[in-house]
């Protein structure tokens, strides 16, 4: 049986199907595979050059244990990719400079957060009709999430989903796409505070276990392992895509660590990453972190590319969990001084165990801004604010002719339209989808940043005094 054990020790292990429902450990740490699957790369490189629904089987069949007959997990991923509008998927394009970018924004909501949710949502539905059971999914977005777990499960009968977003501080367009569904089942929440606010609020509604179990609470962020094993797959078949078998180099723009983790595990599992580049904006925790070995929170800068901006990097708690050789105290001594003291000093074993695999990078927003110019005028391609951190990091780094570098396109451009022309003079084309929703009535609540006054907002069910 495949199990999952908790980065804190003292959770019960559990297998697939209890942590695609639990989410967050008991114990407040995130599940992890009892022991990294390892994959034949010549027959996911096969799978990968037929479909990506084939690779996509081949590496996520090992972590799925019993929970799925094979028949079942092939539809739950035919189903989860249906409504993606390139038939590649998440396709490859090779840009002037000489190095890669892969596009994963061709899913519903035009994010890449659409690669995972959408076999999660499927994936739920399926062991939930199965059970009988219903679910009350609470989770934190900094843009980006919220839309795509939305489109995930809106309308459907087995669950309620309320969404936290820091108020004014997501796109229009990301705002919208939480807003407009018009389902019943979705709960829309606007916090006055930041994305680490939210977060925290969410933590904490999972830390009260009497809440969590009366409310059959389960998790969509990606603190959800099913979530980064989806992710794992586009590691693999880009790699296929540019040079099946030989060594390949990743630059990662991320806020929360899970997107960049998924390439990590993907390395566990056999594919030769010979870097993983962590690509931020101004605010640099994980470059900090990597530099001095001081992982400090500072408050939260508003810039272009709003889903990265945060300070508390959640799935950074996964690498440390790897990085201190699986020691749950390490980990649990660490989150203790970051609660008690708002920061702590990475051991250096630990340290030299992640800059082993890791680099990192940030871009400014006028760094920023001029890469969405330059790849406009070099590929005459638009890419989003989130998108040419990822590339600016990557041309400071520079191409290795032994290792192609490819740079994952993590939104549509049209989600950050304002930004991108303030940057390059063009406004990207609004997908018909995106257009609908900026006529339709939006319904959110804005609340305090205040844990009780959403856990009253649960509780009643929406219903606001």
């Amino acid at each position: 049986m495949v199990t999952y054990i908790s980065t804190r020790g003292t959770a019960p292990a559990l297998d697939f199907e209890q942590v695609l429902l639990t989410g967050l450990a008991r114990d407040g740490g995130l599940y992890l595979p009892a022991e990294w699957p390892q994959v034949s790369l010549d027959h996911v490189n096969r799978q990968a050059a037929s479909s990506y629904q084939d690779a996509a089987f081949a590496i996520m069949r090992p972590f799925t244990g019993e929970a799925f007959r094979d028949d079942v997990l092939r539809r739950i991923i035919d189903d989860a990719y249906a409504p993606f509008d390139d038939p590649a998927i998440a396709p490859v394009r090779r840009l002037a400079r000489g190095d890669y970018l892969l596009e994963l924004f061709h899913g519903p909501t035009f994010a890449f957060k659409d690669m995972a949710l959408q076999v999660l949502g499927h994936m739920m539905d399926h062991v939930l009709a199965r059970r009988a059971a219903r679910m009350t999914i609470i989770g934190a977005t900094s843009g980006d999430t919220g839309g795509a777990a939305i489109e995930a499960f809106k309308g459907r009968n087995s669950v309620d989903i309320f969404m936290l977003h820091p108020h004014k501080r997501v796109s229009a367009v990301q705002r919208r796409q939480m807003t407009t569904t018009g389902a019943a089942n979705v709960f829309n929440i606007a916090i006055e505070g930041t994305f680490d606010d939210c977060q925290a609020i969410v933590k904490q509604l999972f830390a009260d276990l009497e809440f969590r179990d009366r409310h059959a609470l389960g998790a969509v962020n990606s603190i959800n392992w099913a979530r980064v094993m989806a992710q794992i797959v586009y590691y693999f078949t880009s790699a296929a895509a540019v040079c099946p078998g030989a060594p390949v180099s990743f630059t990662v723009p991320t806020g929360n660590f899970g997107d960049i983790f998924a390439g990590y595990a993907a390395a566990r599992m056999g594919l030769p990453v010979r870097r993983l580049v962590i690509a931020t904006n101004v605010n640099d925790i994980l470059v900090r972190a990597l530099k001095t070995g001081r992982y400090q929170p500072r408050d939260v800068v508003a810039t272009a590319s709003p889903s990265m901006d945060i300070q508390i990097s959640s799935n950074f708690e996964r690498l440390l969990f790897e990085a201190a050789g699986r020691d749950p105290h390490a980990v649990i001594a660490m989150m203790q001084a970051l609660s008690r003291d708002g920061g702590f000093t990475l051991d250096e074993p630990v340290l030299r165990a992640i800059t082993k695999r890791f680099e990192a990078g940030c871009a400014d927003e006028r760094q920023t801004a001029r890469t969405i110019a330059a790849i406009r005028a070099s590929d005459d391609i638009l890419i989003d604010p989130h998108s040419a951190v990822g590339l600016c990091v990557a041309g400071r780094v520079g191409v290795d002719a032994g290792a192609p570098m490819i740079t994952l396109a993590t939104a549509h451009p049209a989600k950050f339209s304002q930004a991108v022309e303030r940057a390059c003079g063009v406004a990207p084309d609004l997908p018909s989808r995106l257009a609908g929703q900026a006529r339709a009535q939006e319904v959110f609540t804005v609340l305090d940043n205040n844990l009780e006054a959403v856990r009253e907002f649960v509780e009643n069910r929406g219903q606001v005094a």
